[in-house]
This record gives structure tokens, C-alpha cells and sequence, in this order.
């Protein structure tokens, strides 16, 4: 896998669930060589940002911890990518109706077991619920916020809905929420105009040497 930098846009986050846009922080999955677009811990907040996975005075504190301790905040960087390739296999492997990598499992199940030991309960109106903060997960909250939505995701996978993208160079999961149910492209304005274009140009060629 190649690292590169890659400054994150709204139309990166395409899969309607933000664990499955983690997982997608990397691209061309479907290509021997995919490219890892968290280059760093300041990428990684950039992307939570984008994502809301935390609130902006959390990602504020989180940039000045990451300045004053690189190397932990290099650490929580590798146990992010660790946890983003583990549901990557698991997440795929169900929406290709095959039993998840044992390997995988326990990876997310040990992120899960730590993200749940700093969790607290928060009660609202109608429901109680684990949350997170910053005194007790430090620079790896955001890991352990998707985890915790990683695993309410996989407790309902919508399988009927869950895809990979066909797109070439790619290789993105989503949940295809359109109405018809028969998206097979992360999002049209980028993997499905390539295709449609790639078709284009395959019939021109034929007329061609017909």
C-alpha cells in the first residue's frame, strides 16, 4: 500500500455511514498497489472533521496534542489504519456472503473492548448511550468513535444494500440508499462518467474497426 497526500473533499465521503468513508480513506483497493490517503495524524483529523466525527473544539485539542506528542499521535495513526483494515476485511466479506477473516474480527473486538473500557453512558430523552471524551481516549478517540459506529453497523448490515464499487481503480464500500436500489457506482459524477465514458469510447473504436 503507497501513501499518499490527499486533502479530503466532501465528495470523498460517498458510503452513508462514516465507518464505511473510514474504510475508504483508502482508494483503489481493486489494484495491486492502493493508495493510503492518511498520510498523517493531522489527515486523519482532517477527515474527521469533514466527517463529523467529533465536534470542532474536540479536533481543536486534538491537533494541539498531536503538535506537543508526535509520536503518540503517530501511534494512534497506526492503530486507526490497523482498525481501518480490519473492517475493511470484515465489511467486505459480508457483502460477498463469506465468513469474516478470524484475524480481522479479533482486531475490531480488541478496538471495541478499549473503546468500550473509556466509554461512559450519556442518557437523552429516549435512549442511553456510550460516549467518548477526551480525557480518556486521548488521540485515539476518533478510532474509537468509529469503532463504536463500526460495530452498530455490523449489529444491522444492510447486506441487500451494501456494495463495492465496480468502478476501475477503486474498490470503495457504500450503502446504496437510492430509491431503485441498483447503484453499482460510489458516487456517478466520478466512478460511473469514467465507465460511461470508457464504454463510450470502446463502442467508437469498435465502429471504427468495423
Amino acid at each position: 500500500m503507497e501513501v499518499v497526500a490527499h486533502p479530503f473533499h466532501p465528495r470523498d465521503l460517498v458510503a452513508a455511514h462514516p465507518a464505511l468513508d473510514f474504510v475508504n480513506t483508502v482508494t483503489a483497493r481493486d489494484t495491486p498497489t492502493p493508495l493510503d490517503w492518511l498520510d498523517g495524524y493531522g489527515r486523519l483529523l482532517e477527515w474527521a472533521a469533514l466527517a463529523d466525527a467529533t465536534d470542532a473544539a474536540t479536533l481543536k485539542r486534538l491537533r494541539k496534542l498531536s503538535a506537543d506528542s508526535p509520536r503518540s499521535a503517530a501511534a494512534a495513526l497506526a492503530r486507526a489504519r490497523r482498525i481501518r483494515e480490519a473492517l475493511h476485511q470484515v465489511f467486505a466479506a459480508l457483502i460477498d456472503g463469506e465468513t469474516a477473516p478470524a484475524t480481522s474480527l479479533e482486531e475490531i473486538d480488541a478496538g471495541w473492548k478499549k473503546a468500550l473500557g473509556r466509554a461512559h453512558l450519556i442518557g437523552h430523552a429516549d435512549r442511553v448511550e456510550p460516549a467518548l471524551d477526551l480525557k480518556c481516549s486521548g488521540l485515539e478517540l476518533i478510532t474509537d468513535e468509529l469503532v463504536l459506529r463500526a460495530i452498530d453497523l455490523l449489529r444491522d448490515f444492510p447486506k441487500a444494500r451494501a456494495r463495492v464499487c465496480l468502478g476501475r481503480q477503486c474498490g470503495w464500500l457504500f450503502i446504496d440508499t437510492s430509491k431503485g436500489g441498483r447503484r453499482v457506482w460510489c458516487d456517478m459524477a466520478t466512478c460511473g462518467n469514467v465507465a460511461k465514458s470508457q464504454r463510450h469510447y470502446a463502442r467508437r473504436r469498435r465502429g471504427r474497426n468495423g
